[in-house]
């Protein structure tokens, strides 16, 4: 498998390029950034990247993935998205580009982190609707997504748990005594130190309480996920893929 690392110069990209020199059977077809340093090896040409490889990893910035899906279409190359933020435009590209190649976004590639998804799905299909639901996320100081791309993700799977679209059940900050709306999906959010990434879902009854949680201690987690959820997407069917198909689970809700 030959892959090119769409942000190869931030974190998950360095992460990603220090697993796949333990990798066997991967092979680096480019490391793209939006500043070229030669000296890594690192360029900002995606087009003659993508021209010799068979998957495109891409933890860039949510301003350039549109833009990486159309040219991963361009090429018939698969994509793993895995930036976090995105807007209506990545969305568009990637329907546009899962007519073409297959693609999988991805808001955390941690392998525990999709079984806890599932869990919480099944979680909020199986109890009352009159136990309450909180998601807490911690990440590092420098995050600037809150709450993280995980933590929604979390929240729309127990709202589709419950047959609901997140929009509609989300919860706002509570300042000033707000009380708690009936059937609402809180968040809280904490961004400290060099927090890796930490997800708590709790749900929340009278005289009991389900807690059901993620710590990630160390970023080759992701790392190894991403490659993994890669190799599996290449020879893929045209069409969008999840984290929870590369397991191959299949949960209530």
């Amino acid at each position: 498998m030959r892959v090119v690392i769409v942000g190869a110069a931030g974190r998950m990209g360095c992460a990603i390029l220090d697993e796949l020199d333990q990798s066997c059977g991967i092979s680096l077809a480019g490391a793209i950034d939006r500043d070229a340093d030669a000296s890594r090896g690192i360029t900002t040409d995606l087009e003659a990247a993508l021209r010799n490889a068979d998957v495109m990893i891409d933890f860039s910035s949510p301003t350039s993935t549109a833009a990486n899906l159309a040219a991963c279409a361009h090429h018939d190359v698969a994509a793993l998205v895995g930036t976090t933020g995105l807007g209506d435009d990545a969305e568009r590209a990637a329907s546009a580009a899962s007519a073409r190649v297959p693609v999988l976004i991805a808001a955390n590639t941690s392998l525990g982190v999709t079984l806890l998804t599932e869990l919480v799905r099944t979680a909020a299909f199986s109890l009352p609707a009159d136990f309450d639901i909180e998601i807490t996320e911690g990440h590092h100081r420098y995050k600037k997504d809150a709450p993280s791309g995980t933590a929604l993700a979390l929240g729309r799977a127990a709202a589709e748990g419950r047959g609901r679209d997140l929009e509609s059940v989300r919860g706002v900050p509570r300042e000033g005594g707000a009380q708690r709306k009936s059937g609402e999906i809180g968040f809280s959010v904490i961004r400290a130190g060099d927090l890796v990434g930490e997800h708590i879902v709790m749900f929340v009854g009278t005289g009991e309480r389900l807690t059901l949680g993620h710590q990630a201690t160390d970023r080759i987690i992701f790392a190894r996920g991403a490659l993994k959820a890669a190799s599996w997407l290449v020879g893929r069917v045209p069409g969008r893929y999840r984290m929870v198909d590369v397991l191959g689970l299949k949960t209530k809700g």
